[in-house]
């Protein structure tokens, strides 16, 4: 059996801690970085470098930024009464592309006792003294629809309830495109309770 130089094995398996990287994945990134020119691995190793020295989170959102606060904070143009939860920064950029033109405050996860995780580890009651000092109308939960999403939604809920702040979630159900029949019970239920009006 051929032996894999260390440098190489060493390579593959840091591919392979990232998320969504199987083994696969990692020998084939591997593999073309040892063929590519020395300048594109060159390249990775500093733009890598620069993401952990360059971005902070943005103590106002919790976004990642390369600035305190972020851009988006900073736009005037924003509405501020409305701010959407989020559990993390890619999620921020979904809701960009869908031209959502308010405030996100990324929690960074969501509730998960199976991995200890409680509203403690979240960026949870950093929002509070937003709530007080911002004129906020309106809270959306945007947490996915998983148990673990669906249970931070509920606390925050009721967290900001009694703030008299009003707070709502994003609508659930049948995605653009999808049939019927390949939809599963509950997200049938969801799509038929979350109908509107023509």
């Amino acid at each position: 059996m051929a032996t894999i130089p260390r440098v190489v094995r060493d390579l593959i398996e840091a591919f392979e801690r990232l998320p969504g990287i199987g083994p696969k994945s990692a020998q084939r990134l591997t593999y073309h970085l040892l063929h590519a020119p020395k300048e594109e691995a060159e390249m990775l190793a500093t733009a890598a470098i620069a993401l952990k020295e360059k971005t902070v989170l943005c103590q106002t959102c919790f976004n990642i930024s390369e600035t305190d606060p972020c851009e988006i904070d900073q736009d005037g143009s924003r509405d501020r009464t409305l701010i959407a939860i989020v559990e993390d920064p890619l999620d921020v950029l979904a809701m960009e592309r869908a031209n959502f033109k308010g405030l996100y405050h990324v929690l960074h996860g969501v509730i998960s006792p199976l991995d200890n995780i409680g509203p403690e580890e979240l960026y949870i009651k950093q929002l509070l003294p937003r709530l007080k000092s911002e004129e906020v109308i309106e809270i959306i939960v945007a947490t996915n629809p998983t148990m673990e999403g669906e249970a931070t939604a509920m606390y925050i809920e009721r967290l900001i309830k009694p703030l008299g702040i009003k707070v709502t979630r994003i609508a659930r159900g049948l995605p653009v495109g999808g049939d019927l029949e390949y939809a599963d019970e509950t997200t049938l239920r969801r799509a038929l309770e979350g109908r509107k009006e023509y």
